[in-house]
């Protein structure tokens, strides 16, 4: 296999080897499947420097869709990293607030999103907590602006993943780094759908599949979940009139997206106040550069009281730490242990798949489109409903095949909803 890491200057136009042709595939799927661009949009996307290769087959796509202009922020993680080596105690408190102000207008201004993750994922776990956890307050404070264009889908946007070295070594530590990059890109291939017949008309069946099991699930009304299994005993009330979402929606601009690629979940939003119990995390998180993993926490009156990790705790903490929204859940989704990814049987060590490997719950911001008539909705009608507000939204799985999970109706009355982590039909 021929990767972009070997061949920089790989073509846009013609490609020339099975690989090459496979990420011409990936870049049409993000284009077409995930953003669904239309003609006469701008495109705002962000990745990794490792990415570019992947990234100017995404541009060529876009403007043979139509794009007016496709505008590409990269970052390096080597200069990520100079920063904490090197920098003043008072630069951690510091963001680039312009650039996240001048996204944000880019999207009010109808521009599609798209973002191409694949870092590190232990980048940051040697450095110096306290230092990381005030980097990425900052951040997320100055990126505010943007997300919540994002969570409310005033436009139209999309995630996939392009390998890098080190993200390959962390997921095949024992393999050969050539070997092991590929790899990845094998799996990346596959839980995108790109190795399909017609990719696109893959993600067209799938996404249909997935509406129709959110639409059952909105049909039965639950007033709360319960989630059983070893270290959990959950209970995550929904909110006031919560929608079951999956797959693909329409964005605020008129523009039909499927955001994340992979995708295997249904979701909705919990009732900030409504969470009670004890939940243990199934998969490590890699969130912002550090591993945490075994995570380990107790619900209240909705929010985390009590919280310990086996590893990267005090990161944990000072997560927990960001705001008052961030102890309490935004997201609450389901995802059968039979899905693609987990039959693959890898943990990908990357929150866009590991999340649709298992159930999963969110800390932080809810989407306001997981209400019926969401997107008419002001925030303090969102916050009526339930609704959580925070300047962070961070998935962990909690989820897996020695997981039970009951509907509760309004009325106390349990309904099994998945056993052994497959859906009860």
């Amino acid at each position: 296999m021929k990767t972009p890491q070997t061949d920089a200057s790989s073509q846009t136009t013609e490609s020339s080897t099975p690989f090459e042709r496979q990420l011409d595939r990936l870049a049409e799927v993000a284009v077409r499947a995930g953003l669904g661009l239309a003609a006469g949009q701008e495109l705002v996307v962000t990745a990794n420097l490792e990415a570019i290769p992947l990234v100017r087959r995404i541009t060529a796509q876009a403007y043979r869709a139509g794009a007016a202009l496709v505008t590409t922020l990269y970052t390096d993680e080597a200069s990520a990293l100079l920063r904490y080596r090197h920098a003043s105690e008072a630069s951690f408190s510091h963001a680039a607030g312009w650039l996240f102000e001048g996204m944000a207008a880019a999207y009010r201004n109808g521009a599609a999103r798209l973002a191409v993750t694949g870092g590190d994922p232990s980048l940051l776990s040697g450095e110096n907590p306290e230092h990381v956890a005030r980097a990425n307050r900052a951040m997320s404070q100055a990126y505010r602006p943007a997300l919540e264009l994002i969570t409310r889908f005033a436009t139209n946007w999309n995630i996939i993943a392009a390998a890098t070295p080190a993200w390959a070594a962390a997921v095949f530590p024992q393999m050969e780094a050539k070997a092991a990059l590929e790899r990845l890109w094998e799996a990346i291939f596959a839980a995108s759908r790109v190795n399909r017949p017609d990719p696109v008309e893959a993600w067209k069946q799938h996404d249909a599949n997935l509406h129709a099991r959110a639409g059952r699930l909105n049909g039965k009304r639950y007033a709360a979940l319960h989630f059983r299994g070893p270290g959990t005993d959950l209970k995550v009330g929904l909110a006031d009139g919560h929608l079951w979402l999956g797959g693909g929606s329409a964005s605020a601009n008129g523009h039909y997206c499927i955001p994340n690629i992979p995708t295997e979940e249904i979701f909705t939003t919990p009732h900030r106040d409504r969470v009670e119990g004890t939940v243990a995390s199934t998969k490590p998180l890699s969130h912002q550069g550090t591993m945490i993993e075994g995570i380990a926490v107790r619900f209240a009156g909705g929010q985390i009281v009590e919280a310990r990790a086996a590893k990267g705790e005090a990161v944990l903490r000072r997560l927990l730490e960001t705001d008052a929204g961030a102890r309490r859940l935004g997201e609450v989704s389901l995802v059968p242990h039979s899905s693609p990814i987990a039959a693959s049987g890898l943990l990908f060590l990357n929150t866009l798949f590991d999340e649709n490997a298992a159930c999963h719950i969110a800390l932080g911001q809810a989407y306001s489109t997981c209400f019926v008539g969401g997107e008419t909705l002001t925030p303090e009608e969102l916050a009526a409903r339930g609704a959580n507000e925070s300047l962070i939204h961070v998935d962990w799985m909690i989820g897996s095949n020695r997981i039970d999970v009951d509907g509760i109706s309004a009325g106390g009355g349990a309904e099994p909803l998945m056993r052994s982590g497959e859906w009860v039909e």
